[in-house]
């Protein structure tokens, strides 16, 4: 088991460098980009997401099928961020008596779901049906789409009072330039919350994205469903499956 999981890893590094490699050559960023992104970067079993991920960049699929493809996606995206907020071991009595150690839940009352709205309470609603006890905060921030760069601007925040001491998943469904996403964690990092105790939970990401996004905040923990190829001259994620918050809340 430990050889397999060696191996795994080292295939997920491999991956993530084939497509990070090619954008960072010409960075001072590339020594952090190869030691940091790929222990922090967590993908789901492609076998497990493909035929989801076909159906969401499906531009065939309506609004209806939509929802019910992320909603599966969200739920699997869930689990594995929220299997992570935990370290610990415990010792359990099975009922053929048998002792195991185990990794128990994180408890609600140590987490926090913070969704950069609206795409992001897409997601937001996956990881409440998981963890329904989990407190929730806010922040709308959306892309200046008249500019060039796409620049994130913050229009709202709202978070609970003990944010700091809480681990936060920071929910929004896709990773582009990176700009919204850095500029909800400084939110948090100004509330208290250290950085490695944020997961980002997304549902596609890109190396531009996520290059941005760690190059800030190097310990930051990014749970994704995919990595795309990357990004057009639009700053648009390609292939992409298109404005996730429109096709997901029926507003084309």
């Amino acid at each position: 088991p430990a050889r397999r999981s060696f191996q795994m890893r080292r295939s997920w590094r491999a991956r993530v460098l084939a497509r990070v490699l090619p954008l960072a050559l010409a960075s001072p960023f590339l020594p952090a980009v190869m030691a940091t992104a790929p222990p922090n970067l967590h993908l789901l079993s492609p076998r497990t997401v493909a035929p989801l991920l076909g159906a969401l960049r499906d531009a065939s699929t309506d609004t209806p099928k939509f929802v019910f493809y992320a909603s599966r996606l969200h739920t699997l995206l869930a689990e594995e961020a929220l299997a992570w907020q935990s370290d610990d071991e415990v010792s359990i009595t099975t009922p053929t008596g048998a002792v195991v150690a185990i990794t128990p839940a994180c408890r609600a009352a140590e987490l926090c779901a913070v969704s950069i709205v609206r795409a992001g309470d897409a997601l937001l609603e996956s990881v409440r049906r998981c963890e329904p006890g989990i407190s929730v905060g806010k922040v709308l921030i959306q892309r200046d789409e008249s500019s060039a760069d796409k620049l994130p601007k913050l229009f709202y925040s709202k978070f609970p009072p003990d944010i700091a001491d809480k681990k936060v998943l920071l929910l929004d469904p896709m990773l582009a330039t990176g700009g919204s996403a850095k500029m909800a964690v400084q939110c948090l990092v100004e509330r208290g919350v250290e950085a490695s105790r944020i997961t980002f939970v997304n549902v596609v990401c890109c190396p531009e994205g996520l290059q941005s996004l760690l190059e800030a905040f190097p310990s930051l923990r990014v749970v994704s469903a995919a990595m795309d190829d990357g990004l057009n001259e639009h700053k648009y994620i390609m292939p992409g499956l298109g404005d996730y918050g429109d096709r997901y809340f029926g507003t084309l």
